[in-house]
């Protein structure tokens, strides 16, 4: 097994190529591998750089492994990527600038940063639309929440965790009852 400080310099070089060569090779992709099945996002390095980055540092380190979905709102969002199954709550590196006024919408199917009421709060933490949810789009009197992907494959997948029953279970209201387990998130050859 590798050193810690090697494995993050591995994962952080993985990172940095895969949005260096965006650029020449297209948009990198990635596969959330699920309990529910596989969901293939196509990230926008070009238009949330900074959110891309994230998420691809969180992926590389295997942060994401054995977290769940663990907020399902039917009609509305899946958003996953911070608590474990028994719902701890995995403590995230400092949050990221909020990248929502970036010309990208939440519509149906895209992937965007989940945060707190402060704008600048989002860390580890996404979602999937599950509907055209342009309410969550900024304004310009309000910060909204930065989209910085979308599906591409494996939108039956999220469909179908999007009406899984759900109960509430610690400090959350809409936790499916059949938990939704995120095994790993890989970054895939660029189409």
């Amino acid at each position: 097994m590798a050193a810690p400080g090697l494995r993050f310099r591995s994962c952080l070089a993985l990172v940095l190529a895969a949005v260096a060569g965006a650029a020449l090779a297209g948009p990198p992709q990635v596969r959330i591998e699920t309990s529910a099945g596989n969901i293939v996002v196509q990230l926008e390095p070009e238009r949330a750089p900074l959110t891309v980055k994230n998420f691809l540092q969180y992926a590389g380190e295997g942060f994401y492994e054995g977290t769940i979905f663990h907020r399902v709102v039917t009609g509305f969002i899946i958003q996953g990527g911070g608590y474990q199954e028994d719902m701890t709550l995995k403590s995230p590196h400092p949050p990221v600038p909020n990248e929502s006024g970036n010309g990208l919408s939440n519509h149906r199917g895209t992937i965007a940063m989940a945060r707190g009421t402060e704008p600048h709060s989002g860390d580890a933490q996404f979602y999937i639309n599950l509907a055209d949810n342009v309410t969550l789009d900024p304004k310009p009197t309000r910060w909204g929440y930065a989209v910085f992907g979308e599906v591409v494959e494996g939108m039956e997948v999220v469909d179908e965790i999007g009406h899984r029953a759900i109960a509430a279970r610690k400090d959350q209201a809409d936790v499916p009852v059949q938990p939704v387990v995120i095994r790993k998130v890989v970054l895939l050859a660029s189409p």
